[in-house]
């Protein structure tokens, strides 16, 4: 009923839950505790959150919280379709400053899970895009931190031109990675 996939950084995974369509359409299971648990995803979700992005190049992000109310976060798509980031931001971790991307559309039914200790941030694909997703913490204004989605010393290989992007005030505002200080070790 549910593939748990690593990704090249392996603690940011790929979900998806199996489908099942009939001549009603599709059904499908987006998330079930006791299932997760069998894959090795023991989280406690808190909160949902959702985004609806009018335009094609729509970047959010790249965000996180710091501690105490870091996130873990399980993205989905349910309408249109988006290239999910994830940023390594654990400072010991071998892949630290790196970056994997997928992805995730209503049609795919892909979700991505992305862990504590990581940024997130993604651009819309498609018009009039819908993305939810699931968080381990409430969300805290005090705890809300971002990084730049274009630092060039991250190199994310972002699907629109710079001049193109569809951003608010504060993701143009964001740090680069080289001046953050530690939030995760």
């Amino acid at each position: 009923m549910l593939t748990v996939v690593p990704t090249s950084i392996e603690a940011v995974k790929i979900v998806t839950p199996k489908s099942f369509q009939d001549s009603r359409g599709v059904f499908c299971e987006t998330y079930n505790r006791q299932r997760f648990f069998e894959h090795g995803v023991e989280l406690d979700f808190v909160q949902d959150n959702q985004s609806s992005s009018a335009g094609i190049g729509t970047i959010r992000g790249l965000h996180f919280q710091s501690n105490p109310a870091a996130q873990d976060k399980l993205v989905r798509v349910l309408r249109g379709s988006i290239f999910d980031v994830a940023v390594d931001l654990r400072r010991t971790s071998p892949t630290y400053g790196k970056w994997v991307a997928e992805e995730l559309s209503a049609d795919n039914g892909k979700q991505l899970l992305v862990p504590i200790g990581f940024a997130h941030g993604f651009c819309t694909l498609e018009p009039d895009t819908h993305v939810l997703y699931k968080v381990t913490a409430y969300y805290s204004p005090a705890n809300d931190l971002g990084i730049a989605w274009d630092d060039p010393d991250l190199a994310i290989d972002w699907p629109i031109p710079p001049g193109k992007a569809i951003l608010s005030d504060k993701d143009t505002r964001h740090p680069r990675l080289n001046s953050l200080p530690t939030y995760f070790e």
